[in-house]
């Protein structure tokens, strides 16, 4: 009988197991986790579970897993090798077997080169890192958030909801450069208005302190001081262990549209899969939730049943949560124009367009939580720019002049 695998415990190997069980397949799936905890939900760790005592966001009981889905659960345990010779998977001291191996490993923060000794400095990506982040805002650290993209972004909200000072440090013009491109000014606003000092357009020269840290320095000769810092700059692949598998790795592991690694029985998803995306017709790895959340699923499938892989195509769509104010985004952001066809981005409110040739390929919604899926949907569809802002014209609300 087959035998799966999954290799990473988060989001995407859980689903990966659901996906799994729901198609029908019996044989046994073993789930592999770096981390001690059971699967959890991240995106809530830099939202609420900064607010106060909360519970970890848990997706799932132990006794549900391995009573219910009949997963063996190999955890606080990290994969160190891959033998696609053998099929195995090596884990600590454990050989594991595969017939289908789905590597779901994701994506680990970057640090700050120079500070591992210095307590009082975070990133945040795991359920220890909220727990440490969220202990510190307890005891009204005075914060600077080294990165204005989500995570840094949320944390800042965090400590602002509590009436702590916060200082944002961004090397770029705007907040979310990488994520939404050229609409990052209403995001700055978002930060003023909510009383964070937001530096953009200067860098980080250094995190100072004795045991812990006391100040950040920045390139302007400003100093910082500081009892929490939070490095928000971003995520890498966690492909470190697959050195010499046979896989290509490109910033994450390359696959084609199907998900397929190249290597026999093998799949990957998540943070950690960069594939051939057939709706934009061009490779991307995504650290969104919901491609997240399919692509297990679609890869545990493909991984235990021979003959069920198929290409998985998607939206890209993340939210983020800073303050009283929600912003989505969905597509692509690099952009050959962007125009605000709903709202009014000075008050707080709007949809822009993002066209890419004469296709509209992304759309930014802020506190317009009804609008940005019936965009997304134009963007599944390939509509085409006129298209697009037909439909847009054909929504109650005035058209604002654009922003190109």
């Amino acid at each position: 009988m087959t035998r799966l695998v999954v290799v990473g415990a988060s989001l995407a190997g859980l689903r990966a197991v659901e996906g799994v069980r729901k198609a029908g397949f019996t044989g046994p799936v073993t789930l592999v986790g770096a981390e001690e905890h059971l699967p959890y939900d991240r995106p809530p760790l830099s939202k609420a579970f900064l607010d106060g005592p909360v519970a970890a966001p848990v997706f799932r009981e132990e006794q549900v897993l391995r009573d219910e889905l009949g997963v063996e659960l190999v955890l606080g345990i990290r994969a160190h090798a891959l033998d696609p010779a053998e099929r195995v998977v090596h884990a600590g001291e454990k050989e594991i077997p595969y017939d289908g191996l789905v590597i779901a490993t994701g994506a680990t923060a970057r640090t700050l080169p120079g500070t591992s000794h210095l307590a009082g400095v975070h990133t945040l990506r795991t359920l220890d890192d909220a727990l440490a982040v969220r202990a510190a805002l307890d005891a009204g650290a005075r914060t600077v958030v080294i990165g204005a993209g989500f995570i840094g972004s949320e944390v800042a909200s965090a400590a602002r909801k509590r009436g702590l000072p916060v200082t944002v440090v961004e090397a770029a013009p705007t907040p979310l450069m990488r994520a939404i491109g050229a609409m990052g000014e209403p995001c700055s606003a978002l930060h003023r208005a909510n009383g964070t000092d937001l530096r953009c357009g200067v860098a980080v020269t250094g995190v100072e302190g004795h045991d812990r840290v006391e100040r950040v320095g920045l390139a302007d000769g400003t100093t910082l001081d500081a009892d929490l810092v939070v490095v928000g700059a971003g995520a890498v692949p966690a492909t470190d262990w697959l050195a010499g598998s046979g896989l290509t790795l490109e910033d994450g592991v390359v696959c084609d549209e199907t998900l397929a690694t190249g290597l026999p029985g093998v799949y990957a998803a998540g943070d950690v899969a960069r594939w051939a995306n057939p709706l934009f017709g061009r490779a991307m790895r995504l650290e969104h939730w919901s491609s997240a959340a399919e692509q297990g699923a679609a890869a545990g499938v493909a991984a235990a049943l021979p003959g069920a892989a198929k290409p998985y195509e998607t939206v890209p769509y993340f939210w983020s949560d800073w303050y009283d104010s929600r912003i989505q985004f969905a597509g692509v952001p690099d952009a050959d124009e962007t125009q605000v066809v709903l709202g009014d981005p000075d008050e707080g409110r709007f949809v822009a367009l993002y066209r890419s040739g004469d296709r509209l390929t992304g759309v930014l919604a802020v506190n317009k939580q009804r609008e940005i899926m019936k965009f997304r949907a134009l963007i599944a569809r390939r509509t085409d720019w006129s298209g697009a802002l037909d439909f847009a014209a054909r929504r109650r609300e005035p058209v604002s002049e654009g922003v190109r």
